[in-house]
């Protein structure tokens, strides 16, 4: 029996600024459009939880 484990990387082809979006896309097998309308929503009561996310997760998760 084998399993793979999924990690979690920035996508290269999938990008828009950083790939941060394209990345949780093919992590979690979902539309990077979705993941984009997320964090244009959190941008939307001052910034800062949607700023703030997308550095953390842009600084931590490494690039394919």
């Amino acid at each position: 029996m084998t399993t793979q484990t999924k990690k979690m990387r920035r996508s290269r082809s999938n990008r828009m600024l950083a790939g941060v979006c394209g990345g949780l896309a093919e992590f979690f097998g979902i539309s990077s459009f979705w993941f984009r309308l997320a964090f244009l929503l959190a941008l939307i009561p001052g910034g800062v939880p949607g700023i703030l996310a997308y550095l953390l997760i842009w600084i931590i998760v490494p690039n394919e």
